[in-house]
């Protein structure tokens, strides 16, 4: 069993940076793909970024891609999401998740966070 808790959401201006934390527990961390996905009332939860078990892999889709950069410190059981020039379009609550692969889809992960509010004001 994994257990993930996000930290680091809050309010930012449009142009701004963030950078959101997931601290992982339970389980061994290095052998979990993690991936980061928002989701804004009304929308679908959406992928922002994954990353590998080792952390050698990532993909981000076009819409955060040059933008979001996802990364791990498995030494420290953390993963990160950097997130810089955020658009009021990026408001949304923002999950971590866990699984055995990375995937592109909200049902190739088994363990998520509670979520941590990311709002971007114009």
């Amino acid at each position: 069993q994994v257990q993930l808790v996000e930290s680091g959401g809050g309010l930012v201006q449009a142009g701004g940076s963030l950078r959101l934390s997931c601290a992982a527990s339970g389980g061994t961390f290095s052998s979990y793909a993690m991936g980061w996905f928002r989701q804004a009332p009304g929308k679908e939860r959406e992928l922002v970024a994954t990353i590998s078990g080792s952390g050698y892999s990532t993909y981000y889709p076009e819409s955060v891609k040059g933008r979001f950069t996802i990364s791990r410190a498995n030494a420290k059981n953390t993963v990160y999401l950097q997130m810089n020039s955020l658009k009021p379009e990026d408001t949304a609550l923002y999950y971590c998740a866990a699984g055995s692969h990375t995937g592109f889809r909200r049902d190739d992960y088994n363990y998520w966070g509670q979520g941590t509010q990311v709002t971007v004001s114009s």
